[in-house]
């Protein structure tokens, strides 16, 4: 009886122990993803998912601490604008109001924070501003 239960306490804790090491992520197992890799030129809503690259699962509640929007694709960096949080209608989607007062390329760089996680997911999105 007594190396029975040894033996099982000897497999919980390993089963623990193996649990403890695979739930663990890297933030480089996370990116934002474009929703649309396309939208209209000025007042625009460009929306983002951030999923769990191994599970394909969207990640709500991260909190998102840079963001900028710049024409860096087409080599014109310093033009640039603001952007400002939007509420999002799902979870794991994260939208920002922008003017994008050219047509072109613009580069959508985000930093973010998981919840859980240490590192920092860091990725540029390309999008299309169309006349």
């Amino acid at each position: 009886m007594r190396r029975n239960s040894m033996r099982a306490g000897a497999i919980g804790t390993a089963l623990l122990a193996a649990m403890a090491t695979t739930s663990l992520a890297d933030s480089k197992d996370y990116e934002f993803q474009l929703i649309d890799q396309a939208v209209k030129q000025g007042d625009a809503v460009i929306a983002v998912k951030l999923v769990h690259k191994p599970s394909g699962r969207p990640i709500p509640d991260a909190v998102i601490f840079a963001k900028r929007i710049d024409m860096g694709p087409d080599g014109m960096a310093m033009m640039d604008s603001p952007l400002e949080p939007v509420a999002a209608t799902e979870p794991g989607v994260y939208r920002f109001k922008t003017k994008l007062t050219m047509a072109g390329r613009w580069a959508l760089s985000l930093a973010a924070k998981v919840q859980g996680e240490a590192g920092t997911v860091e990725n540029k999105l390309i999008v299309t501003a169309t006349q």
